[in-house]
């Protein structure tokens, strides 16, 4: 048996064919005849099975060839006796059909015979060097195949448990077995054979075989078996520790904020203040630290204050002390994280539509969609003009460009898709013709009806600030206005100026006005509400404010509401999902800005970004 780093992980009845079928092609069997650098044909295996739902390396690959095909002719030389290589080896058949077409040059019966006495497949370049079992001393020669991995052989020796035998008849040991002789081999060789020919003296040849057979797949299995419990083993212990580092961390930002609590209630934002309009009286914020109950120190704020105000949480920023751990929200946003697994088909963790684009705008389409394909979802979709969809397409091979936004029968050509779309994003590059507006609200009213989620930016919002009954009351929606967009909202539904010395609370007011639809004001903190809750994300980002980074925050939004919104009841511990859906894209969206901007500097633009979705998604939910 060799010592192999791949041997880990079990392989099932249907994944053992499914390898069969793609080795056993005549291209693979050509590729590999006489190849003597032939990782590649390996590699290719593997993608293919990775192609049918099945995760192997190709070095695994590899070596369950080589398993199968030893298990192969050892079956075939034991069939020879007994003719039951069917209850031997259950691949037979399939071994039988490809090593049969092979030509004689390639498979000759001498190494045949050698493969099936010593163990060692040679027949196809794919051992490596060091793998014979009976010459260890030829190791330092080259071998036959690929030296990527070099693996050390390990002598094989019967097990130490004796084998039960029936008792009978020493005359059926076949005549060819009383001929070997001893004298040849060394004397601890010689004392080996005489105590094994004294502990199987009534076996014969073939049971002996069989029997051999049967328990070195057992050992296997045991062995696969083994295997992964520890990995869940292992899989366990990093959970604990990842448990503790996050106890720790909790444990600082509470000493932290504890000695930041005299400065914050001498500082002048606490001081009551007036309105600038009414000239009343406006009650300080109220600043919350530790792990006091946010429902209790809520109950006492508004005892102490005439006027309701808004729960204001502020989320933990890298660097700097924090009135709220970001620890409370990311147990929440890892909860609705899909784990990746290769039992997932495609689209199940996420199908994204973009409403937008057109002959002005094809960039904002473009950064949504292919942000929220860079942040974990399977499938993106555009929806755009005819002008929009060449362009859009030329940027990335990986979008499904749909070119119907300005064809008469936009909407019927939208809803086809509708029921496989899992989130929806309206607004990037949509521009304000009205035929295209038009076409905009019936799909957002088609959306609602069948409860997909949607986000809404952009030219998006310019639609809502003209009729916000279209999104108005509908809990899966989320609107994600810069400043200038909100004070648009804002004055389009109270009929007043925004008093901009309160965002905090006008946000509140506006999400509670608009049916407690989910607001995301950007800014320099983002402030995210549901008109119930109030939190804020000033996660450290940069300076740089670049065109396209919005776009880039609702394509992440849409995935992560999907993600939301699909997972078990309890994953967000009652927070509405949207709040938790907000907060993961806001803090991504600043993380990669800060990771680009590290980079790039002044010059940092949202392609840039676009390129650090992947270790700043990684640094915030999975490290």
């Amino acid at each position: 048996m060799l010592v192999n780093p791949t041997r880990g992980f079990h392989w099932s009845d249907a994944e053992t064919r499914a390898l069969l079928n793609i080795w056993g092609e005549h291209d693979v069997q050509t590729a590999l005849d006489g190849n003597f650098r032939n990782s590649h044909v390996y590699r290719d295996v593997a993608g293919r099975l990775g192609d049918m739902g099945y995760d192997r390396t190709p070095d695994q690959c590899r070596v369950r060839v080589k398993s199968l095909k030893r298990q192969y002719f050892q079956a075939k030389k034991a069939s020879k006796k007994n003719s039951q290589c069917h209850k031997i080896f259950k691949f037979y058949e399939e071994m039988e059909r490809i090593l049969s077409s092979r030509s004689s040059a390639t498979l000759d019966s001498q190494d045949i015979d050698s493969v099936a006495v010593e163990g060692d497949e040679t027949m196809d370049g794919t051992e490596e060097d060091g793998e014979s079992i009976d010459q260890p001393q030829d190791s330092d020669m080259e071998g036959t195949g690929e030296c990527s991995n070099v693996e050390y052989p390990v002598k094989i020796e019967y097990p130490s448990y004796p084998i039960p035998v029936t008792v009978g008849s020493s005359s059926s040991i076949p005549a060819k077995q009383s001929s070997l002789q001893p004298n040849s081999m060394p004397s601890s060789s010689a004392s080996r054979a005489k105590r094994f020919k004294k502990r199987f003296t009534n076996l014969s040849l073939e049971k002996l075989m069989e029997k051999f057979l049967e328990q070195s797949l057992e050992a296997e299995e045991n062995f696969y078996r083994l295997e992964e419990q520890r990995l869940q083993a292992e899989d366990l212990r990093r959970e604990t520790e990842h448990t503790r580092e996050l106890h720790m961390l909790q444990m600082l930002g509470q000493m932290f904020a504890g000695l930041s609590r005299p400065v914050a209630t001498q500082s002048p934002a606490t001081q009551p203040t007036r309105n600038s309009h009414t000239g009343a009286p406006v009650p300080p914020t109220r600043l919350y630290f530790g792990n006091h109950s946010s429902q209790a120190s809520e109950a006492e704020y508004a005892n102490s204050s005439q006027q309701a105000a808004p729960v204001i949480e502020r989320s933990f920023s890298l660097g700097r002390a924090a009135h709220r751990s970001m620890d409370s929200v990311l147990p929440l946003i890892k909860n609705t994280i899909p784990p990746l697994t290769s039992k997932k088909h495609k689209g199940q963790d996420g199908r994204i539509g973009v409403i937008g684009g057109c002959q002005e705008y094809t960039g904002a389409p473009y950064f949504a969609a292919i942000s929220a394909l860079k942040v974990g979802a399977d499938l993106s979709h555009v929806f755009c003009t005819k002008d929009a969809a060449t362009v859009i397409k030329s940027y990335s091979p990986e979008l499904i460009v749909h070119p119907v936004l300005d064809s008469p029968n936009a909407v019927e050509e939208i809803e086809k898709w509708l029921p496989r779309l899992h989130s929806l994003v309206v607004g990037p590059g949509l521009g304000r013709e009205d035929v295209i507006l038009k076409t905009a609200k019936e799909v957002i009213e088609k959306s609602k009806s069948k409860g997909i989620p949607v986000i809404i930016d952009a030219d998006g919002l310019w639609l809502v600030a003209k009729e916000p009954s279209i999104i108005q009351f509908y809990q899966r929606g989320i609107l994600t206005p810069n400043f200038m967009e909100f004070s648009r909202l804002y004055e389009a539904m109270h009929r007043e100026p925004l008093d901009s010395t309160d965002l905090k609370g006008s946000a509140q007011q506006l999400s509670i006005a608009m049916g407690n639809v989910t607001l995301v004001l950007k800014g320099e903190e983002d402030i995210i509400t549901d008109g119930n809750r109030v939190i804020t994300c000033s996660h450290q980002g940069s300076g740089r404010r670049c065109g396209g980074q919005g776009d880039l925050l609702s394509g992440a939004l849409g995935v992560f509401a999907h993600w939301a919104f699909s997972s078990f009841p309890d994953a967000t511990k009652g927070m509405n999902p949207t709040l938790v859906a907000a907060f993961a894209a806001t803090s991504l969206t600043r993380q990669c800005n800060r990771q680009a901007f590290d980079k790039h500097g002044r010059a940092t633009t949202t392609s840039d970004m676009i390129q650090e979705i992947c270790t700043a998604f990684r640094k915030l939910f999975e490290s």
